[in-house]
């Protein structure tokens, strides 16, 4: 599975060295006001790509600031017992006490 993997990534890597050996040729990028920027078409697309991923990646952060504050608050909620019992005669405090949250038949 691992060189199965290691081929995969080499069979992109060239796939992706053949397209920018492909598209050398200038291109010209017209934006307002009469400015202009001229690239190889190789150097555009993947700014144009990077500026993609870096535009989904901040449209996500306050969201994942949301879900990251709600957690902590959820783990904060939780009762934390004082101390636990030596002596326990079930093989889990969730089992021992029914107001506990009972953990996922399947782990999931």
């Amino acid at each position: 599975m691992k060189y199965l993997l290691w081929l995969l990534k080499a069979a992109i890597f060239f796939t992706l060295f053949a397209f920018a050996l492909n598209n050398q040729q200038d291109a010209t990028v017209y934006f307002f006001f009469g400015t202009q920027w001229t690239a190889p078409a190789v150097l555009i697309v993947l700014t144009a790509f990077a500026l993609g991923v870096a535009v989904g990646v901040l449209g996500m952060v306050p969201r994942w600031w949301r879900h990251r504050s709600a957690a902590r608050r959820a783990h904060q909620a939780l009762p934390h017992p004082a101390a636990p019992a030596a002596a326990s005669s079930a093989a889990s405090p969730a089992a021992a006490d029914p107001a506990l949250p009972q953990p996922p038949i399947h782990g999931i």
